[in-house]
């Protein structure tokens, strides 16, 4: 070797290191199968390429991996023939950590050996683990456009050397592990890496040979797994062990798949998916960088992971999806807008809708753990105007005024709908609790209605997109025009006040008139601090809350797009009075009193604020409303 050159480990890396060297993990096979895994990701890039360039690949030229010992030198040695690295990939790959999450990583780990061993995969940190097992690591380079080799080792104590390699070596990657003895026992062992081998990778599309050291005196060299899709087989001929390790394998997600969708697909457009819903909810998940995660495959070779198979709301699957529909050298771009692939996706999300509401209605008790999970990601996909929207309401599960600690579904919701109720009721909170307390519920609950209750982020987006379900329109109950007077009443009954109205003369309402003076009062008090004042048609027991018209944005949507800085101000909200509170009342008698016209200009401006606090908005002269406060608590002590 020549040109050596000395590194230093990333600091993320040295974390990581520091990890698995003096790890406590019991289960050191993952470090052989995250080998393993490695190996046959630069298999799989290597076969596309050639997809691509003919040139590449010769006709009769096998990918695979080779897995050999050297009981003498304690050695473990892998070997793959496919894409390769250079002296830069070298420095870059082994030697820091790019989008690792590894703080991530480090924060997930929950000290349970057996869960914490199976976080190594997912955050990309899987090459590391082989520190596990050997106290120095050796690897040999050559990428597949290149005539030049590069060696990289390490011990793992801070830093790494890579160099040129100047004998003869063929396109791939060769690591070379000095076994720690305490290891030798399994690693040097045929029978056991046989076990690993079967037991993680049985279903690597890659030959996996192990080669006996004593090949010369006759040996025979071994295939360990069985090298076929295991997507391509029926699922008879699959067990429960074999879907595990493939989901670990592919998702790199620890614990158990929460649902397998395993189905071939044959007719005008023909394929097979493969695909896992997890169990638990990826640290990720809400990252504005997450992709999806379905790898496409054509005629059992991986093309991309990067062409959104499915769409956003459903990127907590992980799987893949192989068709003999599309040709192997079509290129990325042509794939983005191809109508084989856009059939496949409709087809699978309607699919994977299909199988969550069979799951639903089957064992709901079960599907709560999917919904608790993700939801709140499904449910953006309520806010596309697709023909998948009323699938995904099906699905969705709510809490409500009379289901706070239950969620319920919207059938559940529209079977308890009141007579003449012709309108799905919603309040939007950051908790179920906050929601139960909202002054916005008082008069729903005094005539029974129920509300549900939406405190995910995105369910300030889509209801305002949402087409009516089953011919009920959705409607906020923070809108002012929010009126339930034909609640209870028959079809007959509101067909025969409407007619009465177009033949008798307006006549102003009575508490309007009692009012009218108070409510411009309260307006010229609050000013610009309010759109308008108005009688409240919702309130029975609070003085005053805040509302905003029906064209106009919901208050909880506002605060958050103000937060994400995506409108400049706030606007002005309406306040509504309950004419029948006893404070409303008392200012209706004061207001036009010269000795009490301040008490009650600091009374409106009081109220007003406590409407803010209630709704999280923010109160404008904090100092002003602490003095209004203290005032109050001295006149009553």
């Amino acid at each position: 070797m020549s040109n050596q050159q000395q590194f230093n480990f990333d600091v993320e890396v040295g974390k990581v290191l520091n990890l698995m060297i003096n790890s406590l993990y019991t289960n050191k096979d993952v470090a052989l199968r995250e080998l393993i895994s490695n190996a046959a990701d630069a298999c799989d890039k290597l076969r596309y390429l050639s997809a691509q360039n003919s040139n590449i690949l010769q006709a009769d030229e096998e990918l695979k991996i080779t897995i050999t010992t050297d009981k003498a030198k304690k050695q473990l040695i892998l070997r793959d023939n496919g894409i390769g690295m250079n002296r830069e990939d070298l420095i870059q790959n082994l030697g820091t950590i790019a989008r690792s999450g590894t703080e991530n990583f480090i924060k997930s780990l929950t000290g349970d050996k057996q869960k914490d061993v199976q976080l190594i995969g997912q955050f990309g940190v899987g090459f590391y683990s082989s520190f596990m097992i050997a106290n120095k690591v050796e690897v040999i380079s050559r990428k597949f456009d290149s005539d030049k080799s590069f060696a990289w080792e390490s011990e793992g104590a801070g830093n790494f050397a890579v160099a040129d390699y100047d004998e003869n070596f063929e396109r791939g990657t060769k690591i070379i592990l000095h076994l720690k003895d305490e290891t030798t026992d399994d690693f040097l062992d045929r029978f056991h890496i046989k076990h690993v081998v079967q037991t993680y990778s049985d279903h690597i599309n890659f030959k996996i040979e192990f080669i006996p050291e004593n090949l010369e005196a006759g040996a025979k060299i071994e295939t360990l797994n069985s090298a076929s899709a295991l997507w391509k087989k029926s699922k008879d001929e699959i067990t429960a062990e074999q879907y595990q390790n493939f989901y670990k394998h592919i998702s790199h997600l620890p614990g158990e798949p929460f649902m397998t969708i395993h189905n071939n697909v044959e007719g005008l457009v023909s394929y097979t998916n493969l695909l896992f819903i997890p169990s638990m909810k990826p640290f990720d998940l809400f990252h504005p960088d997450r992709k999806t995660s379905v790898k496409l495959y054509v005629k059992k070779v991986f093309i991309s992971e990067d062409l959104s198979l499915v769409p956003a709301n459903m990127r907590f699957l992980r799987g893949l999806i192989d068709s003999d529909d599309l040709p192997l050298n079509i290129s990325r771009e042509n794939l983005q807008h191809n109508l084989v692939l856009d059939k496949i996706r409709k087809s699978v999300v309607n699919k994977v809708l299909s199988e969550l509401k069979k799951k639903a209605n089957d064992n709901e008790e079960e599907y709560l753990k999917f919904w608790n999970n993700f939801g709140a990601v499904l449910k953006e996909g309520l806010c596309e105007s697709s023909e998948f929207r009323e699938k995904i309401f099906e699905v969705c599960r709510f809490y409500s005024s009379k289901s706070p600690d239950k969620l319920i579904s919207l059938a559940e919701y529209l079977d308890r709908v009141k007579i003449g109720q012709d309108k799905i009721y919603f309040l939007t909170a950051e908790s179920v609790e906050k929601a139960k307390s909202s002054p916005q519920l008082e008069a729903f609950l005094e005539k029974d209605v129920e509300v549900l209750f939406l405190t995910d982020a995105v369910d300030e987006f889509w209801v305002t997109v949402a087409l009516p379900y089953k011919e009920k329109e959705f409607c906020s109950i923070n809108r002012h025009d929010v009126d339930l007077k034909d609640i209870d009443k028959k079809p007959e009954e509101k067909a025969e006040e409407d007619e009465n109205k177009k033949s008798e003369p307006e006549i102003k309402d009575a508490k309007e008139a009692e009012f009218e003076g108070l409510i411009k009062f309260i307006k010229e008090t609050l000013g610009d601090k309010i759109k308008e004042a108005r009688l409240s048609k919702k309130l029975t027991n609070s003085p005053v809350c805040l509302a905003v018209d029906a064209g106009s944005m919901d208050i909880r949507l506002e605060r958050f797009l103000l937060e994400q800085k995506q409108i400049q101000a706030a606007t002005a909200k309406i306040l509504e009075i309950n004419p029948d509170n006893k404070i409303v009342k008392s200012l209706n008698l004061d207001y036009l009193k010269d000795d009490k016209k301040v008490q009650v200009q600091d009374t409106i401006q009081t109220l007003f604020d406590l409407a803010c606090v209630v709704e999280d908005e923010p109160i404008k002269d904090a100092k002003d409303f602490s003095r209004r406060i203290q005032s109050l608590m001295n006149s009553v002590g």
